[in-house]
């Protein structure tokens, strides 16, 4: 009922999880992930109890097969799982439970493993799999796991049709403010498209919950600063801070007022022309 990618970037760095399926919300049951840990999708019957288990093992020292190991020999259900690990080192395996429903399978490779079943044929993992190997390294890492997912989705997907997907990646400090490992972490629960309603979320997700990078940072002078406050009052604000903090664009304007990102200079001055 669902296929997914589960990988570790290729700088050793990120580990992530996407996954699409004709089930409701798949995200709340299928993907996890730790930042130095490694990354677990668990689906067909699904044992949820896995993703806890799973990465535990992996905390503990476990390559991804011992911790896959030690999951089966505990599980009764085995015949029925479908998984794909990848640990700290980019090491990936992938099982398919010889009572899941065809199509079902996956393949494996250096700091991946894809995975999937009730699809429309082998075509769904090995588009998934190929456009993982191509990606451009310079792609960031949760742009590559999309690609690979909708991959999968146009060569067929899930047979029973589509319903949901999710987007998970983890890098140590990647949060919000930096207070945790969650770079991205979307979910799209129920929609007719849901893979491509997921890449504009992630679009999104870079505008305002990605910090910025050093390249699109605007150095903000003593006459910037000055159109910077006129162009937030223009717009009812009480100043740039305030404005900066209604429209949640913290992750891209310094808050010490050095820098401001150069999408975010742009849409003030579009909205203070408008205004």
């Amino acid at each position: 009922m669902t296929f997914s990618i589960v990988a570790r970037s290729a700088d050793g760095e990120s580990w992530g999880v996407a996954v699409a399926s004709k089930f409701l919300a798949v995200g709340s049951a299928v993907p996890a992930a730790v930042a130095g840990v490694g990354a677990i999708a668990t689906q067909a019957d699904a044992n949820l109890a896995y993703k806890g288990q799973a990465l535990a093992h992996l905390d503990d020292g476990a390559t991804a097969s011992v911790a896959l190991q030690r999951l089966l020999e505990e599980d009764d259900g085995r015949d029925h799982r479908q998984v794909g690990l990848v640990d700290v080192d980019g090491s990936a395996v992938t099982y398919t439970g010889a009572a899941c429903f065809d199509w079902a399978g996956g393949r494996t490779g250096p700091g991946y493993a894809v995975q999937g079943n009730i699809l429309t044929g082998e075509e769904v993992v090995a588009a998934m799999e190929q456009t993982f190997v191509d990606a451009d390294p310079e792609t960031p890492f949760a742009h590559v796991l999309l690609a690979a997912l909708a991959a999968g989705d146009a060569a067929g997907g899930d047979s029973r049709g589509r319903q949901s997907a999710a987007l998970l990646v983890v890098r140590e400090g990647a949060g919000y403010g930096g207070h945790d490992d969650i770079a991205v972490d979307l979910r799209v629960d129920d929609h007719p498209d849901p893979v491509t309603e997921l890449a504009r979320l992630l679009e999104l997700n870079d505008l305002y919950l990605t910090a910025s990078r050093d390249d699109e940072k605007v150095e903000v002078t003593p006459a910037l600063a000055e159109e910077l406050e006129r162009l937030a009052r223009s717009l009812g604000a009480r100043d740039l801070h305030a404005w900066v903090g209604t429209e949640n664009y913290e992750m891209r304007v310094a808050g010490d007022g050095s820098w401001i990102d150069e999408k975010i200079l742009a849409r003030l001055r579009a909205a203070g022309e408008d205004a």
